[in-house]
This record gives C-alpha cells, structure tokens and sequence, in this order.
C-alpha cells in the first residue's frame, strides 16, 4: 500500500486531533506517550496490575497510542530490574491484559522492544559474573559498565530474539512495535561511529554500523509480515562529547539523515527522532539535574560500573562543576529542542516522522505540525506530570495550570523508587498529595477482578 502523507489541515480543523495514518495503523490523534515507566513489575520480568493500571492511565487521558517502556527480548539485555519482558511466550498473557486495557480507552499500544547492551543500569541477580553485550569491549563513558564486544553467533542469537519478541507482541494484539535504536543502548552503541570499533562488517561505514538493526528488521518482517506496524526510535545526533567533553562527537546530523533513508528503505513505517549517546544525556531528556535526589538515588548503581563511585563523589562533592558540565552540554530550550533534526530526516523521507522533546504547550505543537517539521509528538515527562494533557488541549487551554518544570527529579527517583512526579512545587508543596498521586497506580481498581488473559497467565 503506497503511503500517503496527509496534507497541511484547515484553520478550522485543530491538527492536534486530525488522525494519523501510517502504512498498516491509524492513530486517533498526533498526541503520543513516549517512552516512560518505572520500576513496577516482578523482578523476574513478570508484569503486576500495577503496570496495566499505569498505562491505562495515560489512553484515559486521552493520548492516541501509547508507546510501552523498553521492554527486554532477553533478561541479560534489561536496562533495570522491575520491568516487565516479552522474553517467552508465557508473557504473552500479561501484555494482551496490558492491550485490552488501553483499547478499552480507543487507544492504540505500541510495544517497544529493547535489549541495554552495556547501558545496563542495573544487571540484576541473573547477570553477576558476566559482562554485558555490545558493539565493542570499551567500557562504558559514564558509568564505566563492562562489556564484551559480541561474536557473530551472538549478534545472530539477539536478531533472534527480537524476531521472537515481535511475534509474541503480535499473539498479545499490540497494535505494532518499536525498535529502540536510540540514547546509548544496543543499537546506538551499534550505529555510533564514537562507539563501534570494530573492523569487521558490523563496523566501519555507516552501513556496516547499521548492519545489525537492518537484520533485526528483516528478521521481524519476516516473522510478522509486512502488514505489521514497525517504526524505528534513534538519535539522529549523537552529541556524544557531552557532557564527557573528552570523547568523540559520534554521528551528526547528516548521519542520521543517512540512517533514515536505510530504515525507509528497509521496509519501517516511521521514525521515532531522539538525540544523544547515552541516557540520560543533557539533551535528553532535556532540563535540569537535581544533584540532590542523585545523592540519594545513585547508590543503587555504585557497583553496576567502574565510575560508580567518581559519579557519586561528583555528585556529592563537586556539584558546581558537575552542574556546569551538564549544563553547557544542553539545548537552549527544553520543548521542541529535536524539532530541527526532524525537520531534516523528515525532508528526506515520505514516511511519518515522530519527535520526542518536552512537548506541552498545544500552539508549539500545532506550529511544528502544520509547518512541517513532523508528522505527530511523543511526550513523557508533561504526561507524567498531567495525563489529561490531551483533554487539556481539545477543551481550548493552551498549556496546564501546573505543567511539567523539567526538574528531572522523576527520571533520578526511578532508580529506587516509584515514577511519578517528584516537584512537590506542583502540589503547592503538599507531599500527602504527592505520594497518593505517586502511589495510585497500585490502588487503581485493585479489587476489578483480573482480566482473563491475566487471570490465565498468573494459573
């Protein structure tokens, strides 16, 4: 089916609502839930009603699809412990509980899969005593994570188990899938010419780099078909040096303009545009970072690397020198700050571009739309702080009476403790309100009866 790009709407037609229609999916409006979630399953990669309940919230609220945390194809490729996995079918129960829910709100679930390769917060019980899986065997930049640079039986064996993956977010009714190729993990560490050393053909030119993601893809096109929809999340640039201003740049923006024609090319049904080499990185997620709350959060993570306790020291320490190398890395401004990069791989290519970027302020959004710069928004972070942020926009307010302050005091907390907001400033500095806002997810129709998926998959 040739794809057609839906034109320019009229002024009496608000572009927030106008349907999205990529190759095989229509999507209800150009508002999407990126990437978000917490620590809120079974360590074993088990999902709890706590994650139903958590993304139920966000279709109630009115998003047109949902795109899932990362969710691990295999346990030794989880960024951190307590998120949910599709590493075998008897998962598959799980997420199709997780999709009758979101349909039931007429919104659409997009599974993103994922695997950490060195970018492993946290490894979890299972993987003491091994290395974790990359493009190279250089230990990580920031947290000094180990790694060992994967053989080609292992890069075929994880192609395998994202194909798998995809077949069973398939069985479970997901709507489609995302790849995450961007913010430092597998694939980035992968595509990265700041990352990839090595000298055989996955590494080199750009099209070797890409290599490994174009397999994925056509290992998940022909596992699922082509009537499956599958886009492509990447950091279209790097800004690899920052903050660690010492190291290379990594790809730029022609890189990633290049990457978008292959992925197109490749058979992927839109591209999802972030930036940076890492996560979290001074331009994403954009805005401050409360060294405070890593005082108290880091410690989770002081023996997942070699730098663990520099970071800590750092964080403790030499907060001003900490802050202003953070700071001189980052973007002007926090909303709309990828706007430019996905204009440009938008130029280059005729299927839908997504961007991610602080996105909560309904005018901003209509004027990226409607001027071109993408095709729909992904938001995290404003939806966190307001899940009606769609509801907000479609009743005329341009902005919440409480938005998102980018403090960054949700994405430190994960490490530890529930996700939701943490800027007590919100809730006019009531911490009672805080924590039943944090803590209603568990709360949330805890005594429904389990859907039957569930009920079958829990015996």
């Amino acid at each position: 089916m040739q794809l057609i790009k839906l034109p320019v709407l009229a002024p009496a037609a608000d572009p927030l609502f106008a349907p999205l229609r990529f190759r095989n999916l229509t999507v209800k409006n150009r508002l999407l839930r990126s990437s978000i979630s917490g620590r809120i399953d079974n360590y074993d990669g088990s999902g709890t009603r706590a994650r139903i309940n958590f993304e139920a919230s966000f279709a109630r609220g009115g998003v047109g699809a949902i795109i899932s945390s990362h969710v691990p194809v295999h346990i030794r490729g989880r960024i951190l412990p307590n998120y949910a996995t599709i590493d075998r079918d008897e998962r598959i129960g799980f997420w199709r509980a997780v999709v009758d829910r979101v349909h039931a709100h007429d919104c659409k679930f997009i599974l993103q899969l994922s695997h950490a390769g060195r970018q492993q917060d946290i490894a979890g019980v299972e993987n003491l005593g091994q290395t974790a899986l990359s493009a190279t065997s250089k230990r990580e930049g920031f947290h000094g994570i180990a790694c060992e640079a994967m053989t080609r039986a292992q890069i075929h064996e994880v192609v395998e188990q994202f194909a798998a993956g995809a077949r069973r977010a398939r069985e479970a009714g997901c709507d489609g899938l995302e790849l995450h190729a961007a913010n430092g993990y597998l694939f980035t560490q992968f595509l990265s010419s700041a990352i990839n050393d090595r000298r055989d053909e996955y590494g080199g030119p750009l099209a070797n780099r890409a290599r490994f993601l174009l397999e994925v893809i056509a290992a998940i096109r022909r596992e699922c078909g082509r009537d499956f929809h599958l886009q492509v999340k990447y950091s279209a640039i790097e800004h690899n040096h920052t903050p660690l201003f010492w190291q290379r740049r990594g790809n730029t923006l022609a890189d990633g303009v290049a990457l978008a024609r292959m992925l197109e090319a490749a058979g992927v049904d839109a591209l999802h545009i972030s930036v940076g080499a890492m996560f979290p990185h001074p331009q994403n997620p954009g805005g401050g970072f409360p060294l405070d709350v890593a005082t108290q959060s880091y410690g989770a993570m002081l023996h997942s690397g070699a730098h663990g306790l520099r970071n800590y020291l750092g964080f403790r320490f030499l907060r001003p020198l900490f802050a202003w190398l953070w700071r001189r890395g980052g973007a002007a401004g926090v909303e709309g700050q990828n706007l430019a990069a996905a204009r440009a791989v938008r130029q280059a290519v005729a299927i839908p571009v997504l961007v991610t970027g602080g996105f909560q302020t309904a005018s901003r959004i209509r004027q990226a739309l409607t001027a071109g710069d993408c095709d729909a928004v992904t938001i995290a972070r404003p939806l966190l702080a307001n899940r009606d942020l769609p509801q907000i926009f479609a009743a005329g307010k341009d902005r919440p009476d409480a938005p998102c302050s980018f403090c960054n005091r949700c994405l430190i907390r994960v490490l530890d403790s529930p996700l939701g907001c943490y800027d007590e400033s919100r809730f006019h500095g009531d911490h009672a309100a805080m924590m039943r806002e944090l803590m209603a997810i568990s709360e949330d129709e805890v005594t429904a009866p389990a859907p039957p998926a569930l009920r079958a998959h829990n015996g």
